[in-house]
Order: C-alpha cells, then structure tokens, then sequence
C-alpha cells in the first residue's frame, strides 16, 4: 500500500496486453502487480504467463528462453514448461524427477484471451478466479471491423479511477460540462450496470438539425473488466482497460469499437469528437492531472451534491482480499451504513 492510497491492490482480472501484440512463439517480460512475470505464446495459439524463475536453478526464463511446441524452454539446461509448469522435458536425464511427474513446480497464473484481450487473474493469496471475463458481442460481429487504441501511464489506482464515473460534481468543473445525470444503477453481486438516456439536438453537414435520442450503458465486470456502449448519433463500445503496474501505478488502455464509417461522413466526424472528447480535456486527461497527486480519504466530507461516491465503494471493497483498509477495524461507518441498501440503489 502506498502513502497515497490505503487499499491494496485490487483482486481481479486485467488487461497485460492484446492479443495481436503476441505472436506464436513470442517471449516476453512484463511487470504488473508489482510482479515480474514472462508470458508467452505456443505453437498452437496458447498463452502461457509464469513467474520468471526456472524451478532448476533460478535462470530467468525471460532472457533467452524460447517457445518449444507447448513448452517454454530454459536457455540454461534446456528444461521446458507447459503453460500448467509442469515438467515436459529435460534433456539430459533419463526421467523427470518423480516428485514433479505430471505436477506443475513452476509457478503459473490464470490467463485467458477475450475480446482481444489478454487478461490475467492477480490475486494476493492466489486465490482461483471467482468468475469469468465476459465476452462482448460486438467484438465477434464481422461488420464491427473498426479499432482505435490509446495508452496512458500515470500514479493512481484501480478504485480511484472507476470511482470517477459516479462523482457526478466534477463533470462541470473539471470537464467543462454542464450536467451529467445519474442515469439508473444495479448492483448484482460483482457486476455493476448503468444506464444513461436523454435526447439532444444536433446538426448534420447539410445544417440540418436532428433531435437524436443517445444511451449511454456502463458495466463492470470484477475490478478490472469495464465496457462502455454508445448509440444514438453513432453506436460504438469504449472497452476502458485499467491494470495495476503496483500499488500506486496504472497503465490505462482505450481501446474503441464501431463499424467503418464513410471517410468526412458526419457520423465520422461524429466518431472522431466522441473520441477526442472521451480521451482529451473534457475526459481522462482533464482526469490524469487529479488522479496523478490526489489523496484516496477514506472518510471524505461530502455533500448532497456529490453523487453515489459511498455506494459505489461499499460495491468495489468486495475486491480487497481482507478488505479495502487492513488493520483498520473494516469498512467505515458510511460503507456500513449502505451495507444494507437494495441492489438497485445508486
């Protein structure tokens, strides 16, 4: 836990990468959760992600270790690994030793690949993940062929980040906008939806003006799966892709999804504002400034004006392993105090 924020990292699983930046045979080593780890892809397709040390004697398997077939291979005496970390081959000796016959001795984690996503379960205990990423539909649709993607690495944490979504107050003076409505919120376990529609005025490249009905959809999935669904003018999906690098270090990845629109079309030069505004001043970096110095109290002073902040932390400490404040004696008295609100209070 850092000196800024009191929680540790959240259990959870998280984007390490796309698919497409990992090739067969690729090694590579990354750093999240304040691990190093080495992830790599077989033969086949499959992705293996372990801790860096060979069970052998201590090589680092992602400095020249290589892909063979399923296994990753050793570079020091050549002893390979399945993506389980069991033993598949030495190929010095006459037998596995029996001990680790069919057993995995290298240390492995949970990763899967959806929505062209690597994900990859952290928990600190090692817990088995206690539900899946969820596959969205628009990423198996054909006609949805369009991708943008955006990175950004700034100080903060998961929680803070997706507790900006629900303190309505700094839309205005922050982003520069005038009003953000609640919208309607469900809580089901650990999947929280929103639900944002209005209508607005808008004025297409003739000059003429349209009033178009827009919804905005919010889901979380676990601490670390979000996706966001506009329709009206445009329809596109916002996967928004949070993963701790540690305690106090986030890598943030956009990646954005519609069909093709014509080149200078107006639902194009739609798309292109959607964007520029979701990533720019009137988005996350009006955010990265905020996030990148400020403080996670954990009981702040609020006022009614503030949004559903105290909800929406009763719903994300499920995903603190012993809690969001260790050693601390629990939840605070306002998370109590909504302990025991509906599943459909915001």
């Amino acid at each position: 836990m850092s000196d800024r924020f009191p929680m540790p990292m959240p259990f959870g699983w998280f984007c390490i990468g796309y698919s497409d930046e990992l090739a067969v045979g690729d090694v590579r080593n990354i750093h999240y959760f304040d691990r190093d780890m080495v992830l790599f892809r077989t033969e086949s397709g499959r992705v293996g992600l372990t801790h860096p040390a060979c069970p052998h004697l201590g090589a680092h398997l992602g400095h020249g270790g290589t892909v063979q077939g399923e296994s990753i291979r050793c570079a020091f005496h050549h002893w390979q690994y399945n993506t389980e970390g069991v033993i598949t081959d030495i190929p010095y000796a006459s037998r596995i030793p029996p001990k680790w016959e069919g057993k995995p001795c290298l240390k492995t984690y949970p990763v899967c690949e959806k929505n062209e996503v690597i994900w990859a379960w952290y928990h600190p205990e090692d817990a088995a993940p206690d539900h899946d990423v969820i596959e969205l539909d628009e990423m198996r649709n054909p006609a949805w062929t369009e991708r943008q993607r955006f990175e950004w690495t700034f100080d903060s944490c998961p929680q803070e980040i997706a507790e900006n979504g629900v303190d309505v107050a700094h839309f205005k003076y922050v982003h520069r906008m005038e009003a953000v409505p609640e919208g309607e919120t469900t809580y089901e376990g650990h999947i929280r939806r929103s639900k944002v529609s209005g209508s607005r005025t808008v004025t297409d490249e003739a000059g003429n003006a349209h009033e178009v009905e827009s919804t905005v959809q919010v889901v979380q999935n676990g601490a670390g799966q979000k996706w966001v669904r506009f329709t009206g003018m445009m329809e596109y999906v916002l996967q928004p892709l949070v993963t701790p690098i540690n305690d106090a270090t986030v890598e943030v990845r956009f990646i954005y999804l519609h069909q093709p629109y014509a080149a200078g079309s107006f639902e194009a030069m739609g798309m292109e504002a959607a964007i520029e505004s979701t990533n720019g001043q009137r988005g996350l970096e009006g955010d990265i400034p905020i996030w990148h110095h400020k403080f996670h109290l954990r009981n702040p002073v609020l006022c009614d004006g503030d949004g559903p902040i105290m909800r929406f932390r009763k719903y994300f400490s499920q995903f603190y392993f012993g809690g969001p404040y260790p050693g601390e004696g629990g939840l605070p008295s306002d998370l109590e105090a909504v302990a025991g609100t509906s599943s459909a209070a915001k």
